[in-house]
This record gives structure tokens, sequence and C-alpha cells, in this order.
């Protein structure tokens, strides 16, 4: 199987736990239910993307104050939600979009969603990523490629997204031979229309490509024309029973 690697399959017995990266969900006032199913006492989270509105807003948002507050006050990293349009976003855009989610709900850190991943925008991407880390305490920084970039990224972020689409991609894709060198707590993997039946299946290929931090959903993007990872999966319980329990090799 493909992604059934022997580079990788170290990787998933080094004890690296194993959580949940929320992309972002719907506004908290649309889907307050599941904010609040964030905060749970045991859920294994690494982190929450908070997306006011396709970015920090325009002025603080009571509602996402809220949550926001209660994520932090739970121990839950909450991440600003940057859209790098693929490089298209102004520099400076970004920076004062950053800034207003660090001041505004004290973010821990930003996801650069929709990162660039080719090499000669590599210089581009480290120049935000240290203004970035100028926006707050030691943020977490994630750069949202959603592929495999070229290499270099890896040394300029916290964490990657080296894959997030289809289960129907996911299913039969395989780990860049340089993630070898990296420990899994440096990747993400977000899977989208995952089956119930093939949600362990999912789980053990993010942990023998070495990816600690996943979100896997059974919510599907209906051709482009939703966000598939604004909702909570039908099957959170069973991902937090897994994830918490450990998904067997």
């Amino acid at each position: 199987m493909p992604h059934l690697t022997s580079t990788r399959a170290g990787a998933a017995t080094t004890g690296v736990r194993t959580a949940v990266g929320v992309p972002g969900y719907a506004h908290p006032l649309l889907a307050p239910a599941q904010w609040a199913e964030l905060t749970r006492p045991g859920t294994p989270l690494h982190w929450v993307a908070l997306n006011v509105a396709g970015g920090p807003g325009s002025r603080p948002d009571p509602h996402c104050l809220e949550a926001a507050g209660r994520l932090r006050n739970a121990g839950v990293r909450v991440l600003g939600h940057l859209d790098a349009t693929y490089g298209a976003r102004p520099h400076a855009d970004l920076i004062t979009d950053a800034h207003r989610y660090h001041d505004w709900y004290r973010v821990d850190g930003f996801l650069l969603d929709r990162c660039p991943s080719e090499r000669t925008a590599l210089p581009e991407v480290r120049r935000t990523v240290a203004a970035l880390r100028s926006a707050g305490d030691d943020p977490h920084i994630v750069l949202g490629h959603g592929t495999h970039p070229y290499p270099g990224y890896a040394e300029n972020a916290d964490q990657l997204v080296t894959f997030a689409g289809p289960w129907s991609d996911y299913r039969w894709s395989q780990v860049a031979e340089w993630t070898a060198d990296y420990p899994p707590d440096r990747f993400c993997h977000f899977v989208h229309s995952v089956p119930r039946g093939h949600l362990d299946e999912a789980l053990r290929i993010a942990r023998w490509q070495g990816a600690a931090t996943i979100y896997v959903t059974d919510r599907t993007d209906r051709g482009g024309r939703v966000d598939p990872w604004e909702t909570m999966p039908g099957y959170w319980d069973d991902i937090v029973s897994r994830i918490g329990t450990g998904v067997s090799e």
C-alpha cells in the first residue's frame, strides 16, 4: 500500500501524541454547540483555528471572544486564521490581521492557510513568518500548504499541513521522503469525505505517514462549493475515543 512506507514506520512509534487540529469551525454564533464541545475535558486537541470573518474582522466579535476565551481557559491553543491566497495576499494585510488577532483575541499563534509551496515563494513566506513571530509571545506557526512543499519550508514554521483534501486521494497518497528527517509533531493532515467505516484506516495512514496533528471528517466539499472543515464530523465521539486510547498498528 502506498502509505505503508518503511521510512515512516519508525515515526509511528516515537510516542508523540496524536491529536486533533481544527482548521476552523463556522462562526460560534452559528455553531455554539460545536465550539462548546471542544472544551469538553479529555478532548485530544493540539490547536483550534479561529476564523472570525475571513480573518479577524473589522472589530472584536463578542461571540468569538467568548469562544476563544473558553478554549484558552481549557488549555487549548487558539490560532488566528490567515489566508495567504497562495502568495497573492499583500504582506502588510497579513501582518495587520495578525496583530488584530493577537490584540483582540490573544491568540497563541497563526494558521497561514493556502500558503505557497514552491521554492521561489520561500523567501517571502520566510519574511511573513518572521513578522508573525513578532506579533505575539512565541506564537505557534502552522503553514497550511495542503501538499508537500519545498523542503526548506520545514525550517520556517512549527508545523506544516502536508495534506488537505478528500479521502479518495488520501487513501492512496505517498509521503515525501524528506519528511523522514523530522518528527511527527511537525506535520498535519486534514482529510474530508471519510466514510465512518474507513475512519480507523485514515487514522492509521496518518500515523504511518508521520503526522501527529490530524483532522478527519465525513463532511464533504460538495464539489468545492462548501467548506468541509466548518462542521464537526458526525463521528466526532469516535475520533475522540480512538485518539484518546491510541490507534492500533
